[in-house]
């Protein structure tokens, strides 16, 4: 999977729990690919009220707000993982 694939981050426009999603990310060392959910129909319909969406390695992570513990638990499972 393409680097940049494997953390993707779906927010829209003005949103301020996907901003602060995206900082968490970053300070975690992750770089996510952030899709507007604006710029496709499908997206809007799939994601409407619930952004930002984390997707870490295909899978769903977090819906609305990105909690720090979980996200440190999993990339310490992630880096076990990788060995």
């Amino acid at each position: 999977m393409n680097t940049a694939d494997r953390v993707l981050v779906f927010t829209r426009q003005n949103c301020h729990l996907c901003e602060l999603a995206e900082a968490l990310l970053k300070r975690h060392g992750l770089q996510p690919r952030i899709i507007d959910i604006e710029s496709d129909p499908q997206l809007v319909a799939k994601y409407t009220d619930c952004v930002p969406v984390v997707v870490i390695d295909g899978k769903v992570r977090f819906r609305g707000r990105v909690s720090e513990t979980l996200l440190t638990r999993l990339l310490h499972a992630r880096s076990r993982r990788e060995r």
